[in-house]
């Protein structure tokens, strides 16, 4: 039986589990993220139109996610058997091909693992979720779609390649940020640090507490 928990939350330790996917009949979570980041979302069913449409997108952008270490994994109810018909008619009638892992989570495990039921909407169905996770294989972001809204999967590119630069630099990153722009300063603490902040003359200073550098 599946277990059932409340919604992860952002800071939370990612679930681990074992599941039967499109690359794997053993599949263990942990050992297949490695060191890597990890975007898994859910979706509906299989041989959907909204559903279809996500899935290639993330399918076209594969590289892109690649090159930032960052792993996709898709998650439904459906049978192996179901994912694997889909995958094919994707690559037959829309020429995409699937590069990714899609679980057969037809036990709901995963499904509730993640809290990816939401009776309001659907008792047979996941929603539209997605995890971000960092290599520690802790939950980094969430975010949750109704089954009648497709995502945007650039978006989701853009939330990782910001947690992922926020890490390193120790900075954060304003409204609409891209790759690239400038990022915001961690505000002062003290009264010192404003005036050493006040003193900086390579940051564009909108005030004492709002400040935005280059990255370097």
């Amino acid at each position: 039986m599946a277990e059932t928990r409340g919604l992860p939350r952002i800071g939370d330790s990612a679930p681990d589990f074992e599941a039967v996917t499109t690359q794997a009949s053993d599949f263990n979570f942990s050992a297949w993220q490695e060191q890597d980041w990890v975007v898994l979302f859910s979706h509906p069913a299989d041989f959907t139109p909204v559903c279809t449409t996500e899935i290639m997108e993330f399918a076209r952008q594969f590289e892109r996610f690649r090159q930032k270490s960052i792993k996709l994994i898709g998650v439904s109810i459906d049978s192996i058997h179901s994912h694997l018909a889909w995958l094919q008619n994707m690559k037959e009638k829309m020429g995409v091909s699937i590069p990714f892992p899609m679980i057969a989570d037809i036990d709901m495990n995963v499904s509730h693992l993640y809290g990816m039921i939401h009776p309001g909407a659907s008792s047979t169905a996941t929603v539209r979720a997605v995890f971000v996770i960092d290599p520690t294989r802790t939950i980094r972001a969430l975010i949750y779609y109704p089954m009648n809204a497709g995502r945007n999967v650039e978006e989701i590119l853009r939330l990782v390649t910001a947690l992922q630069t926020a890490d390193r630099y120790s900075c954060a990153t304003p409204v609409n940020w891209k790759e690239g722009e400038k990022v915001l300063a961690p505000p002062p603490k003290t009264v010192k640090d404003v005036d050493e902040r006040l003193g900086q003359s390579d940051q564009e200073q909108l005030d004492f507490y709002l400040t935005k550098k280059e990255l370097k």
